[in-house]
C-alpha cells in the first residue's frame, strides 16, 4: 500500500523592504501611503483581470495583463508576485496548457499572499 504525503501549497513572499523604505524616503510617509495604498488596489484589480482573462481563454489577454502585474510588483517591491506574473506570461505566449494552469494557480496564491504582505508592512510603517 501506498503512503499518501499532502503537500503544503504555501511558500514565503519575497518583499524588499529596502524598496519600501525607498519609496517612503522619496515621498515622505503620507505620500508613501497613498502611493503604494493605489498600486495595491490596482494590482488587486489586474490579477483578478488577469485570472478573468485566462478563464475565458483570452491569451493576448493574460500576456498583457502579467507583464503589467509584473512591472507594478517589482516597482513596489513584491519580488515574488512580479517573478510569478513574468513566468505566466512567459507560458501563455508559448501556449503551454499545463504549466499555464500550475502557474496561474501560483499567482493567485502568490499574489493574494503578497498583497497582504504589502499591506500589513506599509501600515506598520
Amino acid at each position: 500500500m501506498a503512503q499518501i504525503s499532502a503537500l503544503a501549497l504555501s511558500e514565503p513572499v519575497r518583499v524588499d523592504g529596502r524598496r519600501v523604505a525607498d519609496i517612503v524616503a522619496q515621498l515622505g510617509e503620507g505620500a508613501a501611503h497613498r502611493v503604494i495604498g493605489l498600486a495595491l488596489e490596482q494590482l488587486a484589480a489586474t490579477l483578478t483581470d488577469a485570472d478573468a482573462a485566462l478563464r475565458a481563454g483570452r491569451i493576448a489577454d493574460v500576456v498583457a495583463l502579467s507583464e503589467t502585474i509584473s512591472r507594478l510588483a517589482w516597482q513596489i517591491g513584491l519580488l515574488s508576485f512580479a517573478g510569478v506574473a513574468m513566468d505566466l506570461g512567459a507560458a501563455a505566449e508559448r501556449g503551454d496548457a499545463p504549466a499555464l494552469a500550475a502557474i496561474h494557480a501560483r499567482l493567485m496564491r502568490v499574489g493574494n499572499r503578497s498583497l497582504t504582505a504589502i499591506w500589513d508592512r506599509s501600515a506598520m510603517a
